[in-house]
């Protein structure tokens, strides 16, 4: 069930997203000011018709005639310079809110814990960025138009009426609460299918982006049905979520403006019967008539701002939940300058969710500085659960990991981090040159000649060279213009530059063919024997040289030593490696 925002928060809401307009103050007033101009010009323009008419029509009043078709003209002058102004300026403060609203988001994402993505769909966030932002673009802008212009131009018409007959005006006193009301009443359904047209919009990117992302998949299995009817199904019901919000919408609107016009004809059966009293002019009547008939259209405008504004206070609410949810917890102080390389875990334990069973279990482990270890064992077992809490992708629910004796919670991100270089199985490129993929996170851009050394050590420099623009060749997105053994390598030219004392590998080699994967190894065994090597392997034959081999079962401990040790102990990892030798066999 979709739960309701209570009218005092939906304030609340609205009167923060309106606060990050206040840098803005300034450009605002002017449009505040734009706005309030032009609202005068509408009960000016009703005032006008007494003496336009009485004068020219009735009296024939030369100087009148003469007069009045040039303050016709000024009057639409200045309407339409406050109008531009008003539109021009607010559009501005608008437009800023958002870009500043889209920065504090993106960079609030950059600092979310990895548990973050892990409990919310990328398709959700982009769809925050997207189209809930949009939203509140049109509360900060259009809303607060029609809300201030149309409600000054309301009360100015109001009030002009009163002073030509405060009787008849009284009547749409009394209509008021009606109005309330109906308006109330859309209010509660408007938030009920905002939010649900939103989170449908979030299940649309999401399900989009996987079918792009995974094209080649959905071509090879031939998904492309199951993904149109998935895809045809959240399009139909945000379809129809948006046709409800439009029904709502078109329904709330003539129902005011059915109440508005009952109180406008009775007063003008009133007016015309007083009408034929003789202290009431032509002129009075058709002032009194006008300011009627222009209070319409603002009255129009103020019933359906409301829509608009609900859908910005729901996705001002879902943009607002994202900036204050948690962020990494960066609170360390302690700094290492180059780590030596110890790395400890004491007692560790590690469970994602209350729910499902421990990762890791009261792991203790010392790695010496300079020494190669491998994790292995099946899916499951924890060793990428291990690899992850050392850069505190996660945080431990028990134990604590030490690097040369201090705990990595009292290290800043910045400085932990720093101290480690990550080569992923699933290698990740941006749409970029290559150079700058190379050189992704360095402050300071490297030299030709550095980026050529960590190239050829990689053995990536032969094909960067053979491309067209050498280095500077964009590879597009996530570098889907090479080949798989191509990102693998540039992914290991990036962590040589970064030179960190610590290194993870999670099966750096695993897209390479044969011969590359011989040249890339003896370039990682020179890049590793100066450091901490955290290596996850799942090809066993990738690891017999480590210095020392660590068989995890259950998020446990069972087995450790050198790969020939482990071989003539016959138990756990000799079974490991005894399957995948005949998977070998089988396959040659």
């Amino acid at each position: 069930m979709t739960q309701e925002i209570p009218q005092l928060a939906a304030r609340q809401v609205y009167g923060r997203l309106l606060g990050y307009a206040k840098p803005y103050w300034r450009m605002f007033a002017v449009s505040i000011f734009g706005m309030l101009i032009y609202a005068a010009t509408e009960p000016l323009f009703a005032a006008m018709m007494k003496p336009l008419i009485d004068g020219s029509f009735v009296h024939k009043d030369e100087s009148i005639v003469r007069l009045m078709p040039l303050a016709l003209i000024l009057i639409f002058l200045v309407r339409g310079i406050a109008g531009f102004i008003n539109d021009y300026f607010l559009s501005w403060v608008g437009r800023r809110v958002v870009a500043d609203l889209r920065q504090a988001m993106f960079e609030h994402l950059l600092r979310a814990p990895t548990r973050y993505y892990d409990q919310h769909g990328s398709g959700h966030i982009l769809a925050k960025l997207t189209y809930n932002v949009e939203n509140v673009a049109s509360a900060a802008t259009s809303a607060v138009t029609t809300l201030v212009r149309d409600g000054a131009s309301v009360i100015g018409l109001m009030a002009y009426m009163l002073y030509i007959n405060a009787t008849l005006s009284a009547i749409f006193l009394i209509i008021g609460p009606v109005m309330v009301g109906a308006v109330k009443y859309a209010t509660k359904r408007f938030r009920r299918y905002s939010r649900r047209i939103q989170d449908r919009v979030g299940e649309l990117t999401h399900v989009a982006q996987e079918a792009i992302d995974a094209h080649r998949v959905v071509k090879s299995f031939g998904g492309q049905a199951q993904e149109t009817a998935e895809f045809g199904y959240i399009n139909e019901k945000t379809r129809s979520l948006q046709m409800k919000m439009i029904a709502t919408e078109s329904a709330s609107v003539p129902l005011v403006q059915l109440i508005s016009a009952l109180a406008i004809a009775l007063i003008v059966y009133l007016s015309t019967m007083q009408g034929l009293r003789a202290d009431i002019t032509v002129g009075t009547f058709m002032s009194f008539v006008v300011a009627m008939g222009l209070l319409l259209p603002p009255v129009k405008r103020l019933t359906g701002v409301n829509a608009h504004l609900q859908r910005g206070i729901i996705a001002a609410e879902s943009l607002f939940e994202l900036l204050d949810s948690e962020t990494e917890d960066d609170q360390g102080t302690r700094t290492l300058g180059r780590a030596k390389g110890r790395i400890e875990y004491r007692d560790v334990t590690h469970q994602y969710s209350p729910d499902k069973a421990p990762a890791i279990r009261n792991l203790d482990l010392i790695i010496a500085p300079g020494e190669k270890v491998a994790l292995v064992g099946r899916s499951g077992s924890g060793k990428t659960t291990i690899a992850s809490l050392l850069p505190r992708f996660y945080d431990p629910t028990g134990g604590e990991i030490l690097i040369d004796g201090v705990p990595i919670r009292e290290l800043s991100l910045a400085e932990l981090r720093n101290q480690i270089a990550l080569v992923s199985q699933d290698v990740v490129l941006f749409n970029d040159s290559i150079a700058n993929n190379i050189a992704y996170g360095r402050p300071v851009p490297p030299t030709q000649e550095a980026l050529e050394h960590v190239a050829e050590a990689a053995h990536a420099l032969e094909f960067i060279r053979a491309l067209p623009q050498g280095f500077g060749t964009m590879i597009g997105d996530r570098g889907v213009l090479l080949s798989g053994g191509q990102r693998q390598r540039l992914a290991i030219a990036r962590a040589m530059l970064k030179d960190a004392p610590i290194l993870i590998l999670d099966e750096a080699t695993s897209a390479l063919d044969t011969e590359a994967e011989r040249h890339i190894q003896a370039a990682l065994q020179v890049l590793m024997a100066q450091r901490t090597t955290l290596v996850i392997a799942h090809r066993l034959s990738t690891i017999e040289n480590a210095d020392r081999i660590l068989v995890l079962l259950e998020g446990r401990i069972v087995e450790q030593g050198r790969h020939a040790d482990l071989i003539s102990l016959g138990g756990y990892y000799a079974r490991l490696h005894r399957l995948q030798f005949h998977d070998v066999l089988a396959d040659v």
